[in-house]
Protein backbone atom coordinates (compact mmCIF):
# COMPACT_ATOMS: atom_id res chain seq x y z
CA UNK A 1 0.00 0.00 0.00
CA UNK A 2 1.73 3.18 -0.88
CA UNK A 3 -0.21 5.09 1.54
CA UNK A 4 -1.27 4.31 5.32
CA UNK A 5 -4.77 3.48 6.01
CA UNK A 6 -5.11 6.45 7.59
CA UNK A 7 -3.77 8.75 4.81
CA UNK A 8 -6.31 7.09 2.42
CA UNK A 9 -9.14 7.62 4.74
CA UNK A 10 -8.30 11.22 5.15
CA UNK A 11 -8.38 11.32 1.46
CA UNK A 12 -11.78 9.81 0.87
CA UNK A 13 -13.11 12.45 3.75
CA UNK A 14 -12.21 14.77 1.68
CA UNK A 15 -13.79 13.64 -1.54
CA UNK A 16 -17.06 11.98 0.17
CA UNK A 17 -19.09 14.94 -0.98
CA UNK A 18 -18.86 15.36 -4.38
CA UNK A 19 -17.12 11.53 -5.00
CA UNK A 20 -20.74 10.62 -7.09
CA UNK A 21 -20.19 13.28 -9.33
CA UNK A 22 -16.88 12.76 -10.61
CA UNK A 23 -17.07 8.58 -11.75
CA UNK A 24 -15.90 7.47 -15.18
CA UNK A 25 -17.90 5.56 -17.82
CA UNK A 26 -15.67 2.68 -17.08
CA UNK A 27 -16.39 2.94 -12.94
CA UNK A 28 -20.13 3.24 -14.27
CA UNK A 29 -19.80 0.02 -16.14
CA UNK A 30 -18.04 -1.87 -13.62
CA UNK A 31 -20.71 -0.93 -11.02
CA UNK A 32 -23.13 -2.75 -13.47
CA UNK A 33 -21.28 -5.68 -13.58
CA UNK A 34 -21.15 -5.92 -9.82
CA UNK A 35 -24.61 -5.64 -9.74
CA UNK A 36 -25.28 -8.25 -12.85
CA UNK A 37 -22.96 -10.32 -11.44
CA UNK A 38 -23.62 -10.59 -7.48
CA UNK A 39 -27.22 -11.50 -7.91
CA UNK A 40 -27.83 -12.18 -4.35
CA UNK A 41 -30.90 -13.92 -3.30
CA UNK A 42 -33.36 -12.51 -0.85
CA UNK A 43 -32.15 -14.48 2.10
CA UNK A 44 -28.67 -13.50 0.94
CA UNK A 45 -26.17 -11.87 3.23
CA UNK A 46 -23.64 -9.43 0.91
CA UNK A 47 -20.64 -8.08 2.36
CA UNK A 48 -18.81 -5.10 0.51
CA UNK A 49 -15.83 -4.00 0.63
CA UNK A 50 -14.54 -0.88 0.12
CA UNK A 51 -18.16 0.37 -0.12
CA UNK A 52 -17.12 4.12 -0.02
CA UNK A 53 -20.35 5.81 -0.95
CA UNK A 54 -23.00 2.81 -1.45
CA UNK A 55 -23.02 1.83 -5.20
CA UNK A 56 -23.07 -1.32 -4.58
CA UNK A 57 -24.23 -2.12 -0.88
CA UNK A 58 -27.45 -0.01 -2.04
CA UNK A 59 -27.82 -0.69 -5.45
CA UNK A 60 -27.94 -4.73 -3.85
CA UNK A 61 -29.86 -4.05 -0.81
CA UNK A 62 -33.48 -4.36 -2.75
CA UNK A 63 -32.67 -7.58 -3.67
CA UNK A 64 -31.14 -9.19 -0.99
CA UNK A 65 -31.93 -10.11 2.83
CA UNK A 66 -29.03 -8.54 4.23
CA UNK A 67 -25.91 -6.14 2.82
CA UNK A 68 -22.86 -5.09 5.03
CA UNK A 69 -21.13 -2.11 3.83
CA UNK A 70 -17.41 -1.72 5.42
CA UNK A 71 -14.93 1.20 4.47
CA UNK A 72 -11.89 3.00 6.12
CA UNK A 73 -13.55 6.61 5.99
CA UNK A 74 -16.35 7.60 7.56
CA UNK A 75 -17.30 10.65 5.15
CA UNK A 76 -18.01 7.97 2.03
CA UNK A 77 -20.00 5.85 4.43
CA UNK A 78 -21.90 9.21 6.09
CA UNK A 79 -22.96 9.61 1.78
CA UNK A 80 -24.11 6.09 1.74
CA UNK A 81 -26.21 6.16 4.82
CA UNK A 82 -27.47 9.35 4.21
CA UNK A 83 -28.58 7.41 0.75
CA UNK A 84 -29.73 4.74 2.43
CA UNK A 85 -32.06 6.83 4.36
CA UNK A 86 -33.30 8.51 1.48
CA UNK A 87 -34.44 5.18 -0.03
CA UNK A 88 -35.89 3.76 2.99
CA UNK A 89 -33.42 0.68 3.07
CA UNK A 90 -33.33 -0.76 6.64
CA UNK A 91 -31.38 -3.73 5.78
CA UNK A 92 -28.11 -2.60 5.05
CA UNK A 93 -25.55 -1.28 7.80
CA UNK A 94 -22.47 0.41 7.15
CA UNK A 95 -19.47 0.35 9.67
CA UNK A 96 -15.13 0.56 9.82
CA UNK A 97 -13.67 -2.42 8.14
CA UNK A 98 -10.98 -2.86 5.66
CA UNK A 99 -9.79 -6.16 3.25
CA UNK A 100 -7.55 -7.42 5.69
CA UNK A 101 -9.62 -6.66 9.01
CA UNK A 102 -13.27 -6.94 7.30
CA UNK A 103 -14.70 -6.33 11.02
CA UNK A 104 -17.25 -8.80 10.35
CA UNK A 105 -16.85 -12.76 11.40
CA UNK A 106 -20.92 -13.71 10.13
CA UNK A 107 -22.51 -15.72 7.53
CA UNK A 108 -21.58 -14.47 4.22
CA UNK A 109 -22.91 -15.56 0.74
CA UNK A 110 -21.48 -12.78 -1.62
CA UNK A 111 -18.55 -10.89 -0.97
CA UNK A 112 -18.47 -7.65 -3.80
CA UNK A 113 -15.87 -4.94 -4.43
CA UNK A 114 -15.63 -2.13 -6.75
CA UNK A 115 -12.84 0.17 -7.51
CA UNK A 116 -11.54 -0.33 -3.57
CA UNK A 117 -8.28 -3.77 -3.94
CA UNK A 118 -6.28 -1.61 -6.35
CA UNK A 119 -4.98 0.64 -3.32
CA UNK A 120 -3.66 -2.76 -1.83
CA UNK A 121 0.30 -4.33 -2.78
CA UNK A 122 -0.10 -7.71 -4.77
CA UNK A 123 1.00 -9.34 -1.34
CA UNK A 124 -1.53 -7.14 0.13
CA UNK A 125 -4.25 -8.05 -2.42
CA UNK A 126 -3.32 -11.85 -1.59
CA UNK A 127 -3.98 -11.75 2.32
CA UNK A 128 -7.16 -9.87 1.70
CA UNK A 129 -8.72 -12.76 -0.75
CA UNK A 130 -7.23 -15.07 1.51
CA UNK A 131 -9.34 -13.18 4.51
CA UNK A 132 -12.44 -12.80 2.22
CA UNK A 133 -12.04 -16.54 1.24
CA UNK A 134 -12.10 -17.41 4.95
CA UNK A 135 -15.51 -15.88 5.58
CA UNK A 136 -17.03 -19.01 3.43
CA UNK A 137 -18.75 -16.82 0.60
CA UNK A 138 -19.87 -18.86 -2.59
CA UNK A 139 -19.13 -15.71 -4.87
CA UNK A 140 -16.31 -12.75 -4.80
CA UNK A 141 -17.17 -10.12 -7.28
CA UNK A 142 -14.37 -7.92 -7.93
CA UNK A 143 -14.83 -4.74 -10.05
CA UNK A 144 -11.37 -2.73 -10.26
CA UNK A 145 -8.41 -1.52 -12.09
CA UNK A 146 -6.57 -4.45 -13.37
CA UNK A 147 -4.06 -4.90 -15.96
CA UNK A 148 -5.66 -7.18 -18.90
CA UNK A 149 -2.06 -6.89 -20.90
CA UNK A 150 0.97 -4.40 -20.18
CA UNK A 151 0.30 -1.12 -19.09
CA UNK A 152 0.55 1.92 -20.74
CA UNK A 153 2.81 3.96 -18.88
CA UNK A 154 2.17 7.22 -20.92
CA UNK A 155 -1.65 6.49 -20.23
CA UNK A 156 -2.53 5.30 -17.16
CA UNK A 157 -5.92 4.89 -16.36
CA UNK A 158 -5.11 5.12 -12.16
CA UNK A 159 -3.04 7.78 -10.25
CA UNK A 160 0.35 5.86 -9.69
CA UNK A 161 1.20 7.75 -6.60
CA UNK A 162 -1.81 6.43 -4.31
CA UNK A 163 -2.75 2.99 -6.66
CA UNK A 164 -1.40 -0.20 -7.39
CA UNK A 165 -3.11 -2.55 -9.66
CA UNK A 166 -2.39 -6.32 -9.97
CA UNK A 167 -2.28 -8.11 -13.49
CA UNK A 168 -5.68 -10.26 -13.95
CA UNK A 169 -3.00 -12.99 -13.78
CA UNK A 170 -2.24 -12.42 -9.81
CA UNK A 171 -5.74 -12.20 -9.32
CA UNK A 172 -6.96 -15.64 -10.95
CA UNK A 173 -3.64 -17.27 -9.15
CA UNK A 174 -4.85 -15.72 -6.04
CA UNK A 175 -8.69 -16.46 -6.16
CA UNK A 176 -7.98 -20.33 -7.45
CA UNK A 177 -5.23 -20.87 -4.71
CA UNK A 178 -7.81 -20.20 -2.00
CA UNK A 179 -9.93 -22.89 -3.99
CA UNK A 180 -11.83 -20.64 -6.09
CA UNK A 181 -12.72 -20.95 -9.42
CA UNK A 182 -13.50 -17.76 -12.38
CA UNK A 183 -16.40 -18.00 -13.86
CA UNK A 184 -16.58 -14.66 -15.42
CA UNK A 185 -13.42 -12.27 -16.73
CA UNK A 186 -14.79 -9.30 -18.05
CA UNK A 187 -12.87 -6.57 -19.26
CA UNK A 188 -13.80 -2.91 -19.48
CA UNK A 189 -10.80 -1.34 -20.14
CA UNK A 190 -7.75 -2.77 -21.28
CA UNK A 191 -6.80 -1.64 -17.05
CA UNK A 192 -10.16 -1.94 -15.87
CA UNK A 193 -12.61 -5.37 -15.70
CA UNK A 194 -14.61 -7.09 -13.67
CA UNK A 195 -13.76 -11.19 -11.92
CA UNK A 196 -16.05 -13.62 -10.56
CA UNK A 197 -14.76 -15.77 -8.24
CA UNK A 198 -16.96 -19.43 -7.04
CA UNK A 199 -16.15 -21.71 -4.25
CA UNK A 200 -15.40 -24.62 -5.98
Amino acid sequence: MKKTVEEHAARFDDLAADYDDEKSAEYNECVALVLEHANPDSDDTVLDLGCGTGAIALGLAEQAGRVIGRDISEGMMDEARRKADERGLDNVEFGQGQFREPNYDGEVDIVTSNFAMHHLSDAEKREAISVIAGLGPRKVVLGDVMFFGEPDPEEPFYSPEVDDPATVGVLADAFTDEGYALTAVEMVHEQVGVLVAEKR
